[in-house]
């Protein structure tokens, strides 16, 4: 039994041996510590929009002969986490012209330069309906299948008035759009396609509906102004601010065909007009210059934005620098938080719309 025991002993202690330190003192052993960083840094987003958007005429020709009218600011577009503009005309074989003055139809040929290229359009404005209710679906469902979301307008009136919703890294974003130039005879109904009319209750319940659905985020995307006009109408101001006392975090706009400058209310960005961005057919120097707008947006709102020009070409394509001498438009430089107001003062010059 003496030797059994003995052995035992030993054959434990020749086992010890084999056992860490830590394992034999049975002391607590450090453990790795993983901490997720995600929770704790804010996402942030980065916004780009354009202006006006037309693929007729000019801007259609040049993509038929193989242009591609983003080409020049294809930086800017791969820099940017969402892209948006204003789509300025029916994208569609059928359909009849409006009695109008300026209709615009692009050949379907041009929905491959859209894809890929944005992530959103805006279909509330003035020549949406150029060319009737068929010609608007058939604009909605080839927009569909490049992959590019309309809002703005839709099917009837519910789709029409809900938002384009943007969520990235738990941060989600809610871009509304609105038209309020003429005519409102293409405004979506209950039953039936058009674009969301810009009435102030409407704009104010989409704002805190958005809200209520869990935006972070809630940027009105307006079609608004007289054209030619490089300041805001009071009209523009007294809108813009009451949509963010509902609660927009910035507010973005276009119509006018110029930049209309930019100001800052309840330190939140308004950035009245984009004016054009691929457009043809305009005899005044104003016209061929439009602005994108990059805004980078957090849980806290918007951080920063900046406005990038484009100047127009002969096609109405745009370009890094102006194709001829013409007056500069200035730039808002705005720093984050700035008060100033930086808004054009040239004369309003009258014309017919467009």
């Amino acid at each position: 039994m003496r030797l059994k025991n003995h052995f035992a002993g030993l054959l434990a202690a020749a086992f010890s041996l084999l056992l860490p330190p830590a394992v034999m003192a049975e002391e607590p052993v450090a453990q790795p510590l993983a901490i997720d960083m995600s929770s704790r840094v804010a996402p942030v987003v980065r916004l780009l929009f354009v202006g006006d958007i037309m693929l007729a005429d000019g801007p259609g020709r040049a993509i038929a002969a193989g242009r591609d009218p983003f080409a020049a600011f294809a930086d800017e577009f791969a820099d940017a986490d969402v892209r948006i503009g204003n789509l300025e005309c029916a994208i569609a074989s059928s359909g009849k012209a409006l009695d109008k003055i300026y209709t615009f139809r692009a050949n379907p040929q041009v929905i491959e330069k859209l894809s890929g290229r944005f992530h959103a359009l805006s279909v509330a404005n003035n020549h949406a309906g150029d060319y009737g209710h068929e010609a608007f679906l058939e604009t909605l469902s080839l927009l569909d299948i490049a992959g590019v979301k309309a809002f703005g307008g839709g099917r009837n009136l519910t789709e029409a008035h809900a938002p384009y919703w943007v969520e990235r890294g738990g941060l989600r974003i809610a871009i509304l759009g609105y038209n309020e130039f003429k005519p409102r005879a293409f405004e979506a109904g209950p039953d039936w396609p058009g674009v969301a009319w810009s009435e102030d209750s409407h704009v104010v319940r989409g704002i805190e509906a958005a809200r209520a659905a869990g935006a972070d985020i809630v940027i009105p995307f307006m079609h608004w102004g007289w054209e030619r006009e490089r300041e805001p109408s009071a009209r523009q101001r007294q809108l813009a601010r009451l949509m963010i006392d509902a609660g927009a975090d910035a507010v973005v706009g276009g119509h006018p065909h110029v930049t209309q400058g930019s100001e800052i209310y309840e330190g939140k960005p308004i950035i009245y007009s984009l004016g054009n961005f691929v457009f043809d057919g305009f005899d005044y120097p104003e016209a061929q210059q439009g602005w994108l707008l990059r805004m980078a947006v957090s849980q806290e709102g918007v951080r920063n934005w900046e406005v990038i020009p484009a100047y127009m070409d002969v096609e109405g394509l745009p370009q890094r620098k102006p194709v001829a001498a013409a007056p500069q438009v200035p730039v808002p430089t705005p720093a984050q938080g700035s008060p100033a107001v930086s808004l054009a003062e040239q004369p309003a010059i009258s014309t017919p719309p467009r």
